[in-house]
């Protein structure tokens, strides 16, 4: 890719002015994309949505026979998995999780009631501490504080306003 250097500040103006003329462009020619893109994915879903609704009700009806017929599809409870002819179906137990609501409450619960070992403290670095203080940590190995510089071209844009 070759590139031109603006030789003045004029030039230089010009550049940005493009930049500017040319992100416009991108965002036009993405609007359009995403206008297509919307109507083609409507579509999709639409046809597809009586064939989902079909395959959720045939999955219930199936579920129902299998649950009414469980003993006999998992040889008394032997299998998990019974094969039918045009495919199988399983019983899975999920494995067992934990929700907590109003977890805050639950820690002063668990504190009141000595149940400290299900409390997890978590220790870690305090980043912000250390950008306070960077001379500090200046000689701990593994630390280390950087900062980079962008160059950014922010080209001027503005909006129409209202004709009355």
């Amino acid at each position: 890719m070759a590139v031109t250097v603006p030789q003045s500040i004029a030039q230089a103006s010009d550049y940005i002015r493009e930049i500017g003329e040319h992100q416009r462009d991108i965002t036009r020619i993405e609007a359009a994309m995403n206008d297509e893109l919307a109507g083609i994915k409507e579509r999709h879903e639409s046809q597809a949505q009586p064939l989902k609704q079909r395959i959720e009700s045939l999955t219930k009806g199936v579920q129902i026979w299998c649950e009414a017929n469980r003993e006999q599809l998992t040889q008394g409870g032997k299998t998990k998995t019974a094969a039918l002819p045009a495919g199988e179906v399983a019983w899975r137990t999920r494995p067992p999780s934990v929700r907590v609501t109003g977890a805050e409450a639950v820690l002063d619960m668990l504190r009141k009631m000595g149940l400290d070992r299900f409390i997890r403290p978590k220790t870690e670095i305090n980043k912000e501490a250390i950008l306070n203080e960077p001379a500090a940590v200046a000689n701990v190995p593994g630390i280390s504080i950087q900062q980079g510089e962008d160059f950014i071209i922010t080209p001027f844009e503005t909006e129409l306003s209202e004709v009355r």
